[in-house]
């Protein structure tokens, strides 16, 4: 099992809560933490299992800000105080039936309040580090800002800027290189696993169509990986037990008695009631405390019963489990070695888009090793190590998403941009390459800056805000932002005219990868320059 833990990199200046950052502060509240605790059970119970986990650069860099904790901090005061009201107004009269679910979320915000600031002091990318050393969770990074690499092929150099980039900062945050690598969207394209390779990783998952579509026809299909020309292994997605999970209509988050996600009480009660506890400007919002279950395709939902949402969990769970156990079985008896399933999902599924899905994948990781011995949980890095013999092939350029194939990405509504992503990282080449280290202090800092903004300028997330149609202003905004930024850079690097007081404001606002290495664009003696770690 493979879960990707990705947001894109949103951090405003100034005390006021912005719409982006809740989309960090939720995830944490109702995915990370929750994650983290499940992980923590099942090693202090001494359940023995493994887990990949894929932290994302701006994800990481996010959880380890000052400012966006201190804000995280206030978000979940505020989510106490309002679950407090809840209690007491669902105390009484035709609002009792919701009163046991106010009181788990009470619980819920307290004890997240605890571990957060008390137990991991503010620092969850802390706290997955120190699971990873017990070995049963190994920890993969992707690429620097979660760039789709596939439309970079007009400029390689800045494809391989974001895998260097993002393997240099996951190896100064936790210690030791990433094994393994998540290709942004599972975004393929030869040869960019030969960037791996130069930076030490050792392999990276495609969607099931890149390996069954590779140079040659795979002996195991899916169910074990490829070695690249470059050496790098490539792992499929397994689609019978991804689409179990992932899927609202056939897989098990849309059974009825689950949470409804959509029904919340930002929008169901009095509005001066839930005033205080909104954005600043007033706007409804989700607040995370939804009274309702799935219930069924209607308008009219049933109060949530906490317990019946745990027996399904347990029961799914175990459907689960049984039906990994019969496709082993199966495999195992046409295969002339052990197959490997690679079930990899967003990691955010698990507690904001599925509530009860970090729950059951605690009940998966109990009863894989508690109630079967036909197969165990692994990572990538315990096949290869069984098996480092592979069938060499190149997997197919291919994506997860619509279609498969980059549409996501490049589309009606976003293909403009990728005109000035591909002038911004040829033009951020050209300076890695005429202004080597050493530079004045002042050079040196505008050249890293200039690398931060065509990385964030460069993140998939704004293409695929634009093709989805939410919060698409904000998207462009970013995007042009972004690109702004880099534009005046290299214009004001190529004169000589440096404003320090702007640049100073740009490095505060834009502030990932303090200790970037600009020099990741350069093309010069490309090969004897390689990757810092590998």
């Amino acid at each position: 099992m493979v879960l990707h833990a990705h947001l894109p990199y949103v951090r405003h200046l100034g005390e006021e809560h912005h719409l982006e950052e809740k989309w960090l502060f939720e995830a944490i509240t109702e995915t990370y933490i929750p994650l983290y605790r499940v992980f923590e059970r099942l090693i202090n119970d001494e359940i023995p299992f493994k887990i990949t986990l894929s932290i994302s650069p701006p994800l990481a860099s996010m959880l380890m800000d000052p400012l966006l904790n201190q804000k995280y901090l206030a978000y979940l005061d505020n989510l106490i105080r309002l679950a407090e009201k809840e209690v007491a107004r669902t105390s009484k009269n035709e609002n009792i039936k919701f009163n046991d679910t106010a009181k788990m979320y009470l619980d819920r915000f307290k004890s997240t309040m605890y571990v957060y600031r008390d137990v991991l002091g503010c620092n969850l990318v802390k706290g997955f580090g120190e699971l990873a050393k017990t070995g049963c969770v190994e920890l993969i990074t992707c690429a620097g800002t979660h760039g789709y690499l596939p439309l970079m092929a007009t400029v390689p150099a800045a494809a391989r800027a974001q895998i260097k980039v993002a393997v240099d900062f996951h190896t100064r945050i936790f210690g030791s290189g990433p094994k393994g690598m998540w290709l942004p969207e599972c975004g393929y394209q030869s040869p960019y696993d030969e960037f791996l390779r130069e930076c030490g990783v050792r392999y990276f998952f495609v969607d099931t169509h890149g390996i069954n579509y590779a140079s040659a026809r795979p002996r195991y299909g899916v169910y074990a990986p490829l070695y690249c020309p470059s050496g790098v292994a490539a792992f499929g997605r397994d689609m019978e037990s991804s689409k179990q999970v992932w899927s609202a209509k056939e897989g098990y988050p849309g059974d009825f008695d689950y949470r409804e996600f959509y029904r919340d009480i930002g929008y169901d009660l009095d509005y001066d009631y839930i005033r205080e506890h909104l954005k600043p400007n007033g706007e409804r919002s989700q607040t995370g405390m939804k009274y309702h279950r799935i219930t069924g395709p209607c308008d009219w939902k049933e109060p949530y019963v906490r317990s019946w949402a745990m027996e399904k969990a347990s029961t799914h769970a175990g459907n689960f489990v049984f039906n990994r156990k019969k496709q082993v079985e199966y495999l195992s008896g046409i295969m002339d070695r052990k197959p490997i399933i690679v079930a990899p999902y967003d990691a955010e599924l698990f507690g904001h888009w599925w509530f009860e899905g970090p729950e059951w994948l605690d009940f998966v990781l109990r009863k894989t090793a508690c109630d079967q011995d036909v197969f165990a949980t692994a990572t990538p890095s315990d096949y290869l190590d069984e098996y480092p013999v592979n069938q060499v092939a190149t997997p197919s350029m291919s994506s997860w998403g619509y279609l498969g194939y980059s549409e996501v990405w490049l589309s009606p509504p976003n293909d403009w941009i990728y005109r000035h992503l591909h002038y911004a990282a040829e033009k951020m080449c050209e300076l890695a390459n005429d202004y080597p280290q050493p530079q004045s202090e002042v050079t040196t800092r505008a050249l890293k800056q200039a690398a931060r903004e065509l990385l964030l300028a460069q993140s998939s997330d704004w293409a695929f805000i634009m093709n989805t149609g939410t919060c698409v202003d904000y998207a462009i905004e970013r995007t042009n932002q972004h690109i702004s930024n880099f534009l005046r850079l290299y214009n004001d690097i190529r004169s000589g005219n440096l404003d320090e007081r702007w640049i100073g404001e740009v490095e505060s606002q834009d502030n990932i990868f303090p200790d970037i290495d600009y020099e990741a664009y350069s093309t010069k003696d490309r090969c004897e320059k390689g990757c810092k770690t590998a």
